[in-house]
C-alpha cells in the first residue's frame, strides 16, 4: 500500500533491556535514528572503529532490507561515520543490530548510552536472477571506471 508516495511496511522492533526503539526525528524523515545501548561510555580515538550495539532486533519482511547509514550532522560536526555502510540487515537476521562507527576526525568521541549513532531506512530489493554470459552488451563507457565520467 503507497499513501503520501511511501509504501507503508511492517517492521517488527523487538528493545532489548536498556535499549529504546529507533524513531524518526521528524514528520518529513525517512529515516529511524538509532540510538547506542551501552553500559558504559566508550571513546573512540582518531582513526579507531568499534561496534556499538544499537538495543533492538528487527524483523524485515521479505523483498525489502533495512540499510543502517551514517548520521551526516555526526559525520560534518567530528568525523564520526560507519563503516560497511550502508550496512544492510536481511529478512533473515534476528539479533541485535549494530553499528560500526568510525572516527575520522582530529579528536577523541566519547559515545553514550541513548546517543544517536546512526540512522535506519527500509527499502524494497529486487530479485535478482543471475545470468552466466560470455559477453555484455556494448556502451559507451566500456570498461572505464573509477572517475572515468568527470569530476
Amino acid at each position: 500500500m503507497s499513501i503520501g508516495g511511501m509504501e507503508k511496511v511492517l517492521l517488527k522492533i523487538k528493545v532489548l533491556p536498556g535499549g529504546m526503539p529507533p524513531r524518526r526525528m521528524s514528520s518529513g524523515a525517512v529515516g529511524y535514528d538509532i540510538f547506542a545501548r551501552l553500559e558504559d561510555p566508550i571513546t573512540l580515538k582518531p582513526g579507531e572503529r568499534r561496534r556499538v550495539p544499537a538495543g533492538f532486533a528487527i524483523e524485515v519482511p521479505d523483498g525489502f532490507e533495512a540499510q543502517i547509514r551514517p548520521r551526516s550532522g555526526l559525520a560534518i560536526k567530528y568525523g564520526l561515520t560507519m563503516l560497511n555502510s550502508p550496512g544492510t540487515i536481511d529478512p533473515d537476521y534476528r539479533g541485535e543490530v549494530q553499528v560500526i562507527l568510525a572516527n575520522l576526525g582530529e579528536q577523541d568521541i566519547i559515545i553514550e548510552n541513548g546517543d544517536r549513532i546512526a540512522q535506519m531506512i527500509i527499502a524494497p530489493v529486487a530479485d535478482a536472477q543471475l545470468e552466466i554470459a560470455e559477453n555484455l552488451s556494448p556502451t559507451s563507457r566500456g570498461k572505464k571506471g573509477f572517475g572515468s565520467t568527470g569530476v
